[in-house]
Order: structure tokens, then sequence, then C-alpha cells
């Protein structure tokens, strides 16, 4: 574990020094999170300007949620895109035969090999906003707490899906469509679950986990979660966590290197 954080602590300061060349693109980074987030509110206020309220869900509340979209959003900017994404290049270009040679195992590197500060601005922003809403409905530090393990269970599975779509590119080359959808699938859950009709509700809980990514931590803080989809929620990201390293393995038997 020390050898994989000290490899780690290495990847991160030398992607961040590489970014942090082109320090212009943190602004604009910054200008499009505003954007994409005025954007997010304006849809958001849109439902409750004339009184409408989802069930059981007020304006903060409803914030709460947009919040851990926000979050997200940052976190696939910071960690997965610059990641993930570049499991398709490594695959057209025969770099993976490089990645697979080295000491350390395929998934960690192809996961956690770079980072990218550009999505700092959306992880502030949904920090903001949830502290935000969360003061105007008096939530203690002890609901914030609450919502740390579902969060982390969300990122989990947010990751696992991800990379299991990543992980197709051994058959399918392109695959940017794919991933494409699965993002336009996720935007979904800036809003809570309740607000879409039950057919949907029933696709955003249990064949695209939606509603555990953004609904189900908001829930937690809120203290209104039932225990079941808390313990679901670990389940599901445990269950899929696994999945994703066994796929990425079943994958590599129908790779053929650059070299063969």
């Amino acid at each position: 574990m020390q050898r994989y954080l000290k490899v780690l602590r290495l990847f991160w300061s030398t992607a961040i020094a590489a970014e942090m060349e082109y320090r212009i693109n943190f602004i604009l980074a910054a200008l499009t999170s505003i954007g994409n987030l005025a954007g997010s509110l304006f849809g958001l206020f849109l439902f409750y300007r004339q009184g409408y309220t989802f069930t059981g869900w007020s304006w903060d509340a409803a914030l709460i949620v947009l919040g851990m979209f926000t979050l997200l959003q940052g976190f696939s900017a910071t960690l997965l895109a610059p990641n993930l994404n570049r499991i398709v290049r490594h695959v057209q270009e025969g770099t993976l035969d490089f990645v697979l040679l080295k000491p350390i195992r395929s998934q960690f590197w192809l996961s956690l090999h770079t980072l990218s500060p550009w999505g700092l601005p959306d992880l502030i922003f949904g920090c903001i906003i949830i502290g935000y809403a969360g003061k105007n409905l008096g939530l203690g530090i002890d609901r914030y707490l609450l919502s740390i393990l579902p969060l982390c269970c969300s990122l989990v599975i947010l990751y696992s899906l991800w990379f299991m779509l990543g992980s197709t590119t051994i058959w399918f080359v392109k695959i940017y469509n794919v991933t494409e959808v699965l993002r336009g699938l996720l935007e979904a859950g800036r809003y809570p679950v309740i607000a879409y009709p039950t057919a949907y509700r029933v696709f955003f809980t249990f064949v695209v986990p939606v509603a555990f990514l953004t609904t189900v931590p908001a829930q937690a803080m809120l203290g209104e979660s039932q225990l079941i989809w808390l313990f679901g929620a670990v389940i599901l990201a445990v269950t899929l966590f696994s999945i994703s390293t066994w796929f990425w393995r079943f994958a590599l038997r129908f790779y053929t290197s650059a070299s063969s």
C-alpha cells in the first residue's frame, strides 16, 4: 500500500505541474462551471417558481441534490475523464502494452495515472451549494458526516460504470458515443428521483443507478434516508467495483498487443 501511495503522489504531482503550464484553462473551466451551474439552477427554478415542489423536497432540499450532482461532475472532470477516456487511445496506439508490462496493477495505473485541476471549480461550487442549502435547513455537522459514506459509494459506483464502459474498448475501439450516453443519463441526477414518472424512477434506480449517485446521499444528509437504501448503496458500490475488476481481467484475455 505504501508503494502505491508513493507512486500516486508522483503521478499527481507530475500531472498538476504539467497542467499548470496552461493556467488560463482554470479560468475557462471556472467560467464553464458557472455557466453550467446557472443553467441547472434556472432549470430547478422553473419547477419551484410558482410554488410547486417535488413531493417531500423543498427548494433547499432540492439544492442539496444539485450540489451532490455538481460534486460528481467535478469528480468526473478531475479524475475519471482524464484517465478513463484515454483507455481508447492506449488500445488504438498500442501503448496499453507498456501499461501491462509495468510492475503495478494496470487498473490502478489506468484509473489514477493523471489528475486534472480543471474540475476543481465544480467541486468548490458543489460544496458552496450544499453549505448554503444546509445552512438554510439548519443542518448540523452530524448530518454532513452522515452523507460521507453514501457519497463515497456514489463515487465508486460512477467510477465502476465508467471503467466498465472503458474496458469494452478492447472489443469496440471507438466507444466515445457510449460514454456520452452514460453521461447524458447521469444528467438526470441533478434533480431528486421523485421528480420523474414511476417508470423512469424504476429505471434510474435499478437499471442505471442514478438515484444512488445524488438522491440517496442527499437524503442521508437530510436525515430522511432509510437504512435499507444506505445498505443498498454500500452493496451496490462493492458489487460494481468487484465486477469492474473482474471485467477488466476478462477483457484483457481478448487483447491483442501491438507487438504480436
